[in-house]
């Protein structure tokens, strides 16, 4: 079984991953694409959805880009996800390609809804500082004595 996030999903998260990476500094959207290897014409659109979520901070102009809206300690996977696709709660049963609710719940219908929530769980507690801190921990045990222990520019947790 395979349980993939969507490319939207996928990069708005890279993109807030960035974001908490850089602190309270902006970053255009063009650097932002550029480190984390999502193709620049999905991220405006990607930015509008984070910033109506009240997730991201978008200064316009010249110098401008985006920041965390937020502290990174307190936005969550799930947070993200639900700000570029909506209500992530299955509507359609997983037997019929239909909701469960036009005749009654299907067989596997108790099994299914237990195990999204306990991901939608996880991902509501999976924070994004928790995440880059976990990343930044794992390469430094990871790296040889010695060596710089900063995650690298574009790394994705």
């Amino acid at each position: 079984m395979r349980l993939d996030l969507t490319k939207r999903s996928d990069y708005a998260i890279r993109a807030m991953l960035e974001l908490t990476k850089a602190g309270d500094g902006l970053l255009s959207s063009r650097k932002i694409a550029k480190e984390m290897k999502i193709p620049p014409r999905f991220l405006p659109q990607i930015m509008g959805d984070l910033t109506r979520a009240g997730l991201v901070d978008a200064h316009p102009g010249r110098a401008g880009g985006y920041r965390l809206a937020q502290p990174a300690s307190t936005i969550t996977l799930l947070t993200v996800i639900e700000a570029v696709e909506g209500d992530p709660h299955r509507q359609i049963c997983v037997m019929r390609g239909t909701p469960c609710a036009v005749d009654g719940e299907c067989g596997v219908h108790d099994v299914f809804y237990a195990a999204e929530s306990a991901i939608l769980e996880k991902l509501n507690g999976a924070t994004l500082q928790g995440i880059i801190d976990a990343f930044v921990a794992k390469q430094a045990a990871a790296a040889p004595a010695g060596a710089a222990t900063a995650a690298p520019a574009g790394a994705s947790a």
